[in-house]
């Protein structure tokens, strides 16, 4: 069985351990949980006939791109940018963090997740924003950690890429 790991970036409370324990273990909390350095969790998925140990590295979330560990990145095979739909600067910031990222290793999958889909009447994205990243070449998912709305086809989109197929 091949294993890939992957980097779940971006700030602050955007959702990115929601959306790791929704994916690996079907459950969301509404209490918040910062996260301190780096948590890693495992779950085998299967793509076509392919069995993958995705090794998932939920990176604490940062104010400054500067501030974002590039040890951290080392031997990512492909990594999930989240932005929270309701706060458009998180959107901005994960431009910062593709360009960090891209910089340390290089040109790897990836795909950008506008977290909270469940809260889109506090939306502060406007659409012409996402088509205009997606002109960019950025696949976009809009996913809900606590709803479970494209959780699961982000992580299997990013395993399909990783795979070439």
């Amino acid at each position: 069985m091949i294993q890939k790991k992957i980097c779940m970036l971006g700030t602050f409370a955007v959702g990115k351990t929601s959306l790791v324990r929704r994916f690996v273990e079907s459950i969301y909390s509404d209490a918040y949980q910062t996260t301190v350095g780096v948590k890693i969790d495992k779950k085998v998925v299967k793509v076509g006939e392919q069995e993958m140990m995705l090794l998932l590295w939920d990176i604490q979330g940062e104010d400054s791109v500067q501030d974002l560990r590039r040890s951290y990145l080392r031997g990512t095979a492909g990594y999930l940018l989240v932005a929270d739909g309701t706060r458009r600067d998180t959107l901005y910031r994960t431009r910062a963090i593709q360009t960090l990222v891209q910089e340390t290793v290089g040109s790897a999958p990836f795909l950008l997740l506008i977290n909270k889909s469940d809260l889109t009447e506090e939306w502060s994205l406007e659409k012409d924003e996402i088509e205009e990243i997606k002109s960019q070449g950025w696949q976009v998912i809009r996913t809900s950690a606590k709803t479970g709305l494209g959780v699961e086809e982000a992580f299997l989109t990013l395993s399909q890429k990783m795979l070439g197929t």
